[in-house]
């Protein structure tokens, strides 16, 4: 049970404002609701048929759910009135709050609510087609079910839209958020995935207002076998403001979201038609799909065309399997080439029991397979010689207990209703090849770790930029090589305390965030003498310079408002921000995850002995990473750690420069 359940799942519902309230009855209406709907208006007796009240105190009994329609100031009164009279929950409609200027409005409307549930305010509402049950006063383009998946976003319009496809989709609840002020995206999203009858979760997210909920949503929802598929929004923008380092930058807009998306096992994806079929798949199959994949057509075009879109996706075929060979070779014969993708041709088209054994055969050594299917628009054309591959694909599903996607390779060649009835027999269908493809790899996402939680974020606070040699100092506490060196207030002085110092040496002045830009750092010094001093120094470093390198390595730790700490590791040096190459973590991580993370870069093979080049001692740099993980999580002072470059031997790691803010 969930302090929502009275809300989603109501035994009546209370609407007011005249207009909205008459929608609202014409929606319930439309859906066969078959609880009691109960109007509110001081000045109608009447509404939509129904017999209005004149107010919430003459109502039969408190209404578990009420849609209020009027303006903002009076909204505040009603829920106010709801809570004290025990009501189930309300949605508010109106909008004109925190988004509109007015966040002490909305404080307000979060004081009047106290314990009752507040879906908005500015939000459109809830349908449950399960029950019949809305709470929504325009068109929508769902029907009744007994189950299905629930769509649950931050912005109406989208899941409005959402709610309008024609892909065949179950929807069991369709639910706003609006300004999130009483009920958070984890409560409502937890609420719609408890309910029995509930496959899967659609979100559509703009900000995830609770990390460590959220993460526990997710695990609760894999314990249920149900998947959680999302897009995250705003990733074209920078998730904080603009920092000193590289990091900043990098590891800004989607990277802190989408590296937690991932660590929690919910998949992601960036459009509404790949949400959609997402779900599809996790609503009949579940979350998981397995890796090896095959792929099945009739065409030599199709087969070329699946595997050069399956490439961005990570989508491989592996090779088919000698005895699978045989199986197929058996019906095909010797002028198909038997490889993965597959191209049967047409010499088995029509037959069923050929096409169901090739099928069968192809799908029963892998974990999925993709069927291509476009037939024909049945308005102008006839399709029952389609008929026979449907069937067959049903059956290699049926015989061997693997998962069966017929793939449109065009969107509109399939059609809703026979969509429904390959779903009505355990089969999903997907429409368009790349958006299908691209839910297949989102399907595939593994489970995050059980009992991970993200760190606690901190408030924001003012910090401060300390020195590089205070800096390497910290790291040096921490464990964490440094290269050998000395300091000082003056060019003179850290040239007389350089003496014991091995050239080749690195001459750096102190107080700048970017050396390089402000030509502050020499390199490869025999010694000192006759250096000259750096305009704006606020002081000397002086270290010997590492040898026998092998690569460069960007590191960076940062707090994050919503995430706690992210770790982004990537390919470093002054080129860092040109190269872009850097994949983001969220704490806490071990040493084996930043290794496995490292080799999703695209230059990984430049580190791990490309054509004969060395390796690079990445072990080195995923202990520097646990260290440095292990320190940020301990002292809440530091806020941010960047070292770029660690520079990599083939044993060892050194971090040669040290950006390091604290409060």
């Amino acid at each position: 049970m969930t302090r929502l359940d009275r809300l989603l799942r109501p035994r009546h519902i209370a609407v007011l404002g005249a207009g909205w309230a008459l929608n609202v009855i014409e929606q319930c209406r439309k859906m066969g609701f078959e609880g009691q709907v109960w109007p509110v208006h001081p000045g109608k007796s009447e509404i939509g048929g129904l017999k209005a009240y004149a107010s919430l105190a003459d109502l039969p009994e408190p209404p578990d759910a009420t849609f209020i329609g009027v303006n903002r100031f009076a909204t505040i009164d009603i829920v106010r009135e709801l809570a004290a009279m025990d009501a189930g929950g309300a949605v508010c409609f109106a909008s004109g709050w925190t988004e509109a200027g007015e966040p002490g409005l909305e404080d307000k409307l979060v004081a009047a609510a106290g314990d009752m549930p507040v879906l908005g305010p500015n939000c459109y509402g809830v349908i449950n087609y399960l029950d019949g049950a809305l709470l929504w006063p325009d068109q929508h383009g769902g029907i009744r079910t007994d189950r299905g998946v629930a769509l649950v976003s931050q912005s109406s319009n989208i899941v409005i839209n959402l709610g309008m496809q024609q892909r065949g989709l179950p929807v069991a609840y369709v639910a706003c958020l609006g300004n999130a002020a009483v009920v958070g995206l984890a409560e409502l999203a937890g609420a719609v995935l408890e309910d029995p009858r509930v496959t899967a979760l659609g979100l559509y997210i703009e900000g995830i207002d609770d990390a460590v909920a959220f993460a526990a949503l997710a695990e609760r929802a894999r314990a249920m076998g149900k998947g959680i598929v999302a897009i995250k929004s705003g990733k074209t923008e920078l998730s904080r403001s603009a920092a000193a380092s590289h990091t900043a930058s990098l590891a800004g807009g989607g990277a802190a979201s989408s590296a937690f998306l991932r660590r929690i096992g919910v998949a992601e994806v960036n459009t509404p038609s790949e949400l959609i079929e997402t779900l599809k798949i996790l609503h009949v199959h579940g979350p998981g799909l397995g890796r090896r994949i095959c792929s099945l057509s009739c065409s030599g075009g199709e087969a070329g065309l699946v595997a050069d879109l399956a490439a961005p996706f990570g989508i491989d075929f592996p090779p088919v399997p000698q005895p699978t060979h045989d199986r197929l070779f058996a019906v095909l014969g010797e002028i198909p080439t038997i490889s993965n993708p597959l191209d049967y041709h047409t010499f088995i088209w029509g037959d069923g029991p050929k096409t169901t054994e090739v099928f069968s055969a192809m799908l029963d050594a892998y974990d999925a397979a993709i069927y291509i299917i476009d037939t024909p628009r049945t308005d102008r054309c006839s399709d029952a010689w389609y008929q026979p591959a449907l069937d067959a694909i049903v059956a290699a599903q049926k015989a061997t207990g693997k998962i069966a996607l017929p793939v449109a390779s065009m969107a509109e060649n399939f059609g809703e209703g026979r969509v429904a009835a390959m779903m009505e027999q355990g089969v999903c269908t997907l429409l368009g090849l790349e958006t299908g493809l691209a839910a297949i790899r989102a399907a595939q996402t593994p489970a995050g770790a059980p009992g991970w939680r993200p760190a606690a974020p901190l408030p924001p606070r003012e910090t401060s930029l300390l020195s590089e040699a205070e800096g390497k100092s910290l790291l040096a506490a921490a464990g964490v090589a440094v290269p050998r060196s000395v300091t000082g207030a003056t060019l003179a002085e850290v040239q007389g305390k350089a003496r014991d110092l091995t050239a080749p040496l690195a001459l750096k002045g102190l107080g700048f965030a970017h050396k390089t830009e402000a030509g502050a750092v020499r390199l490869g010094l025999a010694s000192l003498d006759g250096q000259t001093e750096m305009p704006g120094a606020a002081g000397y470093l002086a270290e010997e310079m590492v040898t026998g390198i092998v690569g460069e390595i960007l590191l960076g730790l940062r707090r994050d408002p919503v995430y706690g700490v992210t770790l982004t590791l990537g390919m470093g040096g002054v080129t860092a921000e040109v190269l872009a190459d850097t994949v983001t973590l969220v704490l806490p991580v071990t040493g084996a995850e930043v290794l496995d993370a490292a080799r999703r870069l695209r230059l990984w093979p430049l580190l791990d002995g490309y054509r004969g080049r060395p390796k690079a001692d990445m072990a080195a740099v995923a202990e520097i990473a646990e260290r440095l993980a292990r320190l940020m999580l301990a002292d809440p002072s530091l806020e941010e750690i960047e070292i770029n470059p660690v520079l990599l031997r083939e044993k060892g790691a050194v971090a040669v420069d040290a950006l390091i803010r604290k409060d």
